[in-house]
C-alpha cells in the first residue's frame, strides 16, 4: 500500500487506527460537556442524550470545514521535520499518538474533565521540541506564531466562558424576576421528573448546539492529526490536494511575484532581504514546477513534497513580510499578498473525504460510550448544589457560542475547559465563590495545569527513544 514495505504498511495502519482511537477517546471523554445538563435536569434519558449527542457530533465534523485541522497540521512544520527516512516519520507519529491517548484515558479514568485539545497540542509541541534537540536539526521544529495563537485561544476561552456565564445568569435572573419563568428556571430539578416543556426545549437545544459545535472543532483536530500522519509517512500521496488543478496556481503566483518586485525600492533590513530573496526564488521555482501541468498525478512523486515545502515556506515568508510595519507597502499590496497566498494554499490545505468520514464515525461512536464518570463530575461535583435549569442552559449556551466563534476563526478551543468554566461561573453567580466545591475545582485546575507540560515531556521522551531505536 502506497509503495511502502509490508512492515511500514502495517505500522501506518496501526498509526491510523490509533488516530481514530484518539478521536473515539475524545468522544467519550468530552461527551459529558454536552449531555451533563440534559441528563441532570431530566430533560432526556441518558441513552437518548448520548446517542443524539453522538449524531450531532458526527454532523459537526462534516460541516466544520478544515480551518482548525490545518491549524493543527501547521503547528508542527512537518515539511522541516520529515526526511526521506520513513522510520523517522513513524517515530514522530507514534510518540504524539501514544502520549495523547494515554493522558486522555488516564484523566477519564479518574473522572477529571481534561482538555483533549491541550493533550494533542502538548504532544505535538513535545515532538517538535525534542526534534530541535537532535544534532542534525537545523530548521524550526515548532511554528511558534501558530503556537502562540492557539495558546491564547486555549487560555482565554475558559476565562471567557466563566465570566460570560456569570453575566448571562445575572441578566437572566433580573429579566425573569418575579415571573413564572424565573421561578421555573432557577429551581432544582425534581428527581426522575422532566422539566416543563419550554425549559426542556431550551436545554435540548443547547445540548444540540454544544454537540454540533464540539464536532466542528474537536473533529477537525482529529482530521489534522490524521493529515499529519499521512503527510509525514506517505507525502507523495498526501502532500498535495489531488483534486486541485496545479495550473490554477499560475495566476496567484504571478501576482505575488509582481507584488514582491515592488519591494526593490524599499530599504530592507538584512533579515527581511533574506526572506524576500527566498520568497522570490520559491515563487519562480513553483511556477517552473507547475508550468503546463493540470493534474497532481503528472507531478513526479518525489517532487510533490518539495512543492508543498516551498508553498509552506513561501507562506511563512510572505506572512512575515506583509505584517512588517517597517516596510513601505500599501494596504492594497498587503491584502493582495494575503489573498493570493490563500489561493495558493488551496493546493496544500485539504483533507480526503474518507478521513473526515472516519473521524466523524469515531467521534460519534465515542460520544455514545463512557460518559458516566465525567458527567457525574460536571453535574454534581463542581458546585455544592444540584445543577438548576438556568445554570445548565446558561453554561451550554455560552459554551456553544464560544466554540462556534472559535471554529469560525479557525482556532482550536477546549470544549471541556469552556463548559466546566461555564458551570463554575453559573455556581458562582448563584451563591458566590463559596458555592464551588474546592476539592473538585482544585483537581480540575491541577489537571489543566499539568496537561501541557506532562504530555510535552512524555511525547518528547518517546520521540527521542523511538528515533534512536528505529
Amino acid at each position: 500500500m502506497f509503495d511502502l514495505e509490508l512492515s511500514y504498511t502495517i505500522l501506518l495502519i496501526i498509526c491510523l487506527v490509533a488516530a481514530f482511537g484518539f478521536e473515539f477517546v475524545n468522544g467519550f471523554h468530552d461527551t459529558a460537556n454536552a449531555v451533563a445538563t440534559v441528563i441532570y435536569t431530566n430533560s432526556l434519558k441518558p441513552w437518548i442524550a448520548v446517542v443524539w449527542s453522538g449524531i450531532c457530533n458526527a454532523i459537526g465534523v462534516f460541516v466544520g470545514g478544515i480551518t482548525v485541522a490545518m491549524g493543527i497540521v501547521n503547528l508542527l512544520p512537518v515539511e522541516s521535520l520529515v526526511d526521506q527516512n520513513i522510520a523517522h516519520s513513524l517515530a514522530m507519529v507514534m510518540a504524539l499518538l501514544l502520549s495523547a491517548i494515554f493522558w486522555n484515558l488516564l484523566t477519564w479514568y479518574f473522572g477529571i474533565p481534561c482538555s483533549s485539545s491541550h493533550t494533542l497540542i502538548g504532544s505535538i509541541l513535545g515532538v517538535g521540541l525534542a526534534y530541535s534537540l537532535l544534532p542534525d536539526a537545523n530548521e524550526a521544529a515548532v511554528n511558534w506564531s501558530k503556537a502562540q495563537e492557539i495558546g491564547a485561544s486555549l487560555l482565554i476561552s475558559p476565562l471567557f466562558g466563566f465570566s460570560l456565564t456569570i453575566i448571562f445568569m445575572f441578566l437572566l435572573r433580573n429579566l425573569t424576576k418575579n415571573t413564572e419563568a424565573g421561578d421555573g428556571l432557577f429551581k432544582e430539578p425534581k428527581k426522575n421528573q422532566p422539566p416543563p416543556w419550554w425549559i426542556r426545549i431550551i436545554l435540548i437545544s443547547t445540548c444540540t448546539a454544544v454537540s454540533g459545535f464540539h464536532g466542528s472543532n474537536d473533529g477537525q483536530k482529529g482530521v489534522g492529526l490524521v493529515m499529519l500522519i499521512l503527510i509525514g509517512i506517505v507525502p507523495a500521496y498526501f502532500a498535495l490536494n489531488p483534486s486541485f488543478n496545479p495550473s490554477g496556481l499560475d495566476a496567484p503566483l504571478s501576482k505575488i511575484e509582481v507584488t514582491l518586485s515592488n519591494f526593490n525600492s524599499n530599504p530592507l533590513a538584512l533579515s527581511d532581504k533574506v526572506k524576500l530573496d527566498s520568497a522570490r526564488v520559491m515563487t519562480a521555482r513553483l511556477r517552473a514546477h507547475i508550468g503546463g501541468i493540470t493534474t497532481v498525478s503528472s507531478i513526479e512523486p518525489q517532487e510533490r513534497f518539495l512543492i508543498r515545502k516551498d508553498i509552506m515556506l513561501l507562506n511563512n515568508h510572505i506572512k512575515a513580510l506583509s505584517v512588517n510595519n517597517d516596510l513601505e507597502i500599501s494596504e492594497a499590496e498587503r491584502k493582495s499578498l494575503s489573498n493570493n497566498m490563500k489561493a495558493v494554499r488551496k493546493f496544500t490545505d485539504y483533507s480526503p473525504r474518507w478521513v473526515i468520514v472516519m473521524i466523524a464515525i469515531s467521534l460519534g461512536l465515542g460520544t455514545m460510550v463512557g460518559w458516566k464518570r465525567i458527567v457525574k463530575t460536571i453535574g454534581e461535583k463542581i458546585g455544592k448544589e444540584h445543577l438548576t435549569y438556568a445554570q445548565g442552559a446558561s453554561a451550554e449556551l455560552v459554551a456553544s457560542t464560544t466554540i462556534g466563534l472559535s471554529t469560525a476563526f479557525g482556532l482550536p478551543v477546549s470544549t471541556t475547559h469552556v463548559l466546566s468554566s461555564g458551570i463554575a461561573g453559573s455556581m458562582v453567580a448563584s451563591k458566590g465563590i463559596k458555592n464551588l466545591q474546592p476539592d473538585t475545582v482544585r483537581n480540575i485546575l491541577i489537571a489543566w495545569l499539568l496537561t501541557l507540560p506532562v504530555v510535552m515531556v512524555m511525547a518528547a521522551t518517546l520521540f527521542l527513544i523511538f528515533r534512536s531505536t528505529f
